[in-house]
């Protein structure tokens, strides 16, 4: 057996070279990317008709820190503000929903998501599959850091 050391050579990537070629693919990545959409606008429209659900509501939501985190990483950094106005309408829906048990939205609501996910679109059109799965990534990371923060406010009380 040679002593030689099996691990990586520095400057090699980790990723192989079928997965990384079917991540710069645009074969690959047209059906992602045409789910992801056909999912966020599917829920707004069931928003728009007053048949959203919690699931409809998650699945946006999503959807928008995705794009939030793409901006981030220099994919639309310029509409941060229009992806925000979004989850604010994405808020109100919420606090509707609670407070009088419907899943409707407001004119100026669904133009703010219309817009939203108008920009989603542009951003995913222009991403690697890389990049929207390290968006998708940053955004769980997100989320689990806002959950275990909850838990330990919640649990100080």
């Amino acid at each position: 057996m040679s002593s030689k050391s099996r691990g990586r050579k520095h400057g090699q990537s980790a990723m192989s070279p079928l997965l990384r070629a079917l991540t710069d693919s645009r074969t690959a990545h047209e059906p992602v990317t045409a789910a992801m959409l056909l999912q966020g606008y599917a829920g707004l429209d069931a928003f728009q008709h007053g048949h959203g659900s919690r699931k409809l509501h998650t699945t946006l939501s999503r959807h928008l820190l995705v794009s939030q985190e793409l901006a981030r990483i220099g994919l639309g950094e310029d509409v941060l503000g229009d992806i925000e106005n979004a989850h604010a309408a994405l808020v109100r829906l919420d606090t509707r929903e609670r407070t009088q048990g419907r899943w409707t939205l407001e004119a100026d609501e669904y133009a703010h998501l219309c817009t939203a996910l108008a920009i989603l679109d542009g951003q995913l059109s222009a991403a690697s599959l890389s990049e929207i799965a390290s968006a998708e990534a940053r955004m769980i990371e997100g989320l689990m850091r806002s959950a275990q923060v909850q838990a330990f406010a919640e649990a100080a009380v």
